[in-house]
């Protein structure tokens, strides 16, 4: 079963984070998180259960095109084209243009996401 393990950090923690891996200083561990979100509020929203049955049903009927997955959920194309494109920079989703005209095909590469939650809140931004 492929993981996708998500981490919430603020953004200063994640650029901290990122000099610090850049400058060599730190390296991450192969179980730390692939994947950060900002906070826990907007993981939710992307990961909500509406969107999570738009995933199951993505990887079961594997739709060729987006016009295909808005008539299987009743969505329309443009509110999943804009919510794909936000599970896709999150790693989540992966959207390729096929065939001649160009159709945008969404391709689940996880069947499972783990979450490291601090305890601790993040400060607000």
């Amino acid at each position: 079963m492929k993981v996708l393990r998500v981490g919430i950090a603020s953004y200063e923690d994640m650029k901290a984070r990122t000099i610090a891996i850049a400058r060599g200083t730190l390296k991450p561990g192969p179980g730390e998180p692939k994947v950060w979100f900002p906070s826990a509020e907007s993981l939710v929203r992307v990961l909500s259960d509406r969107n999570r049955a738009l995933l199951a049903t993505i990887r079961e009927a594997q739709p060729r095109s987006l016009t295909d997955l808005a008539e299987l959920t009743g969505r329309k194309k443009s509110n999943l084209s804009r919510t794909l494109k936000a599970m896709e920079r999150y790693g989540i989703v992966k959207l390729d243009r096929v065939g001649r005209r160009g159709h945008l095909v969404a391709k689940v590469a996880y069947e499972s996401v783990t979450v490291d939650l601090p305890l601790h809140a993040a400060k607000p931004q």
